[in-house]
């Protein structure tokens, strides 16, 4: 089984930086599909970017320009790069992976990830 655990998260200013990374404790060597959802309180959880195997990415127009995802091999690791933080990017943070490439048909839905960390929060102050 493969376990996902989220770290970087953390309490900054308006217009400050986070990455946060997500590292595989079991064998992703063939996921077909990452990425990173959100949740704020009273709202529902929505896919904040995702990359695909063959590279293709999503970003939610909200963060567009201001987060990037990537994914090292090597490490087994994957990445979200945040800048331009604003309050409303306050939320609980989690990693999301998939090995069967019927994802690749959803990206940004929740259901087509089989594998989730336990989330880190990211708070934004005004």
């Amino acid at each position: 089984q493969v376990q996902l655990v989220e770290s970087g998260g953390g309490s900054v200013q308006t217009g400050g930086s986070l990455k946060l990374s997500c590292k595989a404790n079991g064998d992703t060597d063939n996921m077909s599909c990452m990425a990173w959802f959100r949740q704020a309180p009273g709202k529902e959880r929505g896919a904040v970017a995702s990359i695909r195997s063959d590279s293709e990415t999503y970003y939610a127009d909200s963060v567009k320009g201001r987060f990037t995802i990537s994914h090292v091999n090597l490490r087994d690791t994957l990445y979200l790069q945040m800048n331009s933080l604003k309050p409303e990017d306050t939320a609980m943070y989690y990693c999301a992976e998939s090995g069967d490439m019927r994802c690749y048909a959803l990206p940004r839905h929740a259901d087509s990830y089989e594998f989730w960390g336990q989330g880190t929060q990211v708070t934004v102050s005004s």
